[in-house]
């Protein structure tokens, strides 16, 4: 992906991720990558540590080189805050003052609800410099304190990794991605037909050893078959391995050859049971 296609204008709508005194090159680099991820580009820095190295963060960056040029740097969280409508503070510690405190998830869907009631109303949230975290001043300038839930034993997140769970959690609200998928590589998902087929064949196939007796637990048995199967959502390459398995059993042992082992193969791999085989060869003769 080009630097241009990878970075859309500052006014798309997006939520500005916006750190605040950050120290190093190589944590705004990371931030920008945990951002691009999930198709975050406003990124603004709040009087960053004087002599930040540039192509550390570049490095860090992985690839999102175009967030950091086109990043927008302010000398006071006013004047970075100024054009937003909705204002987040990040803190992993409990802070002296009356503010509601939302987990990651409830933030991403207050932004969301933001922006689909008020055309053009932009969000962002604020975060402080790795060591110290965000000012009480600075939080005070917020609507609401967001704190991630986390091993109340050991709760330390890096900047970048904070960044990108609250990025993570705006971009599932309007993910559209599937829950599940089944990859199918040079074959397809087995057909109702297909998957019927290869019941009769193994049925005949379990009729003629002996495995389905007595006859009145039959029908039980195959339903639990049946049952165990459909569990494996089959492909049309299962179907057909696991056809090829079952006239390959019956075949058993391989050096028996002759017409006769050959039409029984046959027939039972249609699915016809092997007693009507029998009556059949009976009432010929």
């Amino acid at each position: 992906m080009s630097k241009k296609n990878a970075y859309q204008s500052q006014n798309n709508g997006s939520p500005a991720i916006i750190l605040i005194g950050a120290q190093l090159g190589e944590n705004i680099g990371s931030v920008a990558r945990a951002m691009l991820n999930f198709g975050l580009t406003d990124l603004r820095l709040v009087s960053p540590r004087p002599g930040w190295q540039l192509e550390r963060a570049f490095k860090a960056s992985a690839g999102a080189d175009a967030l950091i040029e086109n990043r927008r740097e302010f000398s006071s969280t006013d004047d970075a805050i100024a054009d937003l409508s909705f204002v987040v503070a990040t803190s992993a510690r409990a802070r002296d003052m009356v503010k509601a405190v939302l987990t990651p998830a409830e933030v991403a869907k207050r932004i969301e609800g933001l922006a689909s009631a008020h055309e053009g109303a932009r969000a962002g949230i604020l975060f402080g410099c790795e060591r110290t975290g965000l000012d009480n001043e600075d939080i005070s300038k917020a609507d609401i304190l967001c704190r991630v839930p986390l091993n109340p034993d050991f709760s330390s997140l890096n900047l970048a990794q904070a960044v990108l769970l609250l990025s993570y959690e705006l971009y599932k609200v309007t993910d559209q991605t599937t829950t599940e998928v089944l990859p199918t590589p040079d074959t397809r998902p087995a057909s109702r037909d297909e998957v019927l087929g290869m019941f009769s064949h193994l049925e005949a196939a379990l009729d003629s050893s002996g495995f389905l007796a007595p006859e009145e637990k039959k029908p039980a048995m195959m339903r639990n078959i049946r049952n165990m199967f459909h569990r494996a959502s089959l492909t049309e390459q299962d179907i057909r391995t696991f056809r090829g398995m079952i006239n390959s059993m019956l075949r058993w042992p391989r050096d028996i050859d002759n017409g006769e082992i050959r039409a029984r193969v046959g027939e039972i791999s249609k699915g016809i049971s092997e007693n009507t085989i029998s009556s059949e060869r009976q009432e010929d003769s």
